[in-house]
Formats: structure tokens, C-alpha cells, sequence
């Protein structure tokens, strides 16, 4: 678990049964309700147990959790890393994270031509995705795609 980060009641029982199914161990679990999603955060090299063999276990969570969309994302250390993470399967070039002179800390983004789309997803919801995960695990205000 990130310091600072705070589950509630609903997020440990999801977090809980995460594990449980999967085998996976989650570090932080959200509930996005804009996008009508929960993220899970998993520790570093168990993206694959979280998934399973053909997405077995992640079709599993969706039907306990009665839940359209299931996110899992590989926790890293490195912010660069994290943020590449929450962008996959995009290809990225650099991240370059700067702190503005009000304070506020920007990533900026730079994927192929051909991958936007993908970094970016349906209504924006993968950028959306890592800007929400980025400002919670490492306080990064911003996450822009160029």
C-alpha cells in the first residue's frame, strides 16, 4: 500500500475478494464510478496471476462484483514507470514529469503516432485512467498526451 492512500470499507472487501480469486496481491483498488469501473493496483510481477490464462480470473472478479469493467495495473516505483503502466498496451517514447512554478507537477507523454488512440481510449478514459492513479500514488497533477 502507497502511504497516504486510504480504502474504505467497500474497497478492502473488493480488494479482499480481488485476491482471493486471483491469487494476486493488490496494493490499491478504485472505484471509478465515472467510468463505471474498478481499478486494481497490483504489486510489481503479478499482472499475469491478476489476469490468468485467457482472462480467467479477471472474468471471474467482473461476475462477483457484478462490474462491466475491471482495470489491473502493475505498480512500479519509478512515477515513469507507473504512468507507462497505466497506459498499456500503448507504446511510449518518453515521459518527462516537470513541477510548474505553481507548484503543480505535469506528465508529459509522448507516444507513436499510431498508439494515441490506444494511450488516450475510448473518450479518454486511459488517460483518464492514469492521470486518476498517477495523482494517487505519486501526486502528479496532470498527465498529457502529445
Amino acid at each position: 500500500m502507497s502511504p497516504g492512500i486510504k480504502l474504505g470499507d467497500t474497497e478492502i472487501r473488493f480488494i479482499s475478494l480481488f485476491e482471493s480469486i486471483t491469487g494476486a496481491v493488490a496494493r490499491d483498488c478504485v472505484l471509478d464510478d465515472t467510468e463505471e469501473r474498478i481499478i486494481f493496483v497490483v504489486k510489481p510481477g503479478n499482472i499475469g496471476l491478476a489476469i490468468g490464462k485467457s482472462g480467467i480470473n479477471i472474468r471471474r472478479v467482473r461476475e462477483f462484483l457484478n462490474k462491466k469493467a475491471i482495470d489491473v495495473v502493475e505498480y512500479a516505483e519509478k512515477p515513469e514507470a507507473f504512468i507507462t503502466n497505466t497506459l498499456s498496451p500503448a507504446k511510449i517514447k518518453t515521459i518527462t514529469i516537470t513541477e510548474r512554478r505553481d507548484g503543480r507537477k505535469i506528465a508529459l507523454v509522448t507516444v507513436d503516432t499510431k498508439d494515441r488512440g490506444i494511450a488516450i481510449g475510448k473518450n479518454g478514459r486511459n488517460v483518464a485512467r492514469a492521470k486518476l492513479l498517477a495523482k494517487r500514488h505519486f501526486n502528479i497533477d496532470d498527465v498529457i498526451i502529445s
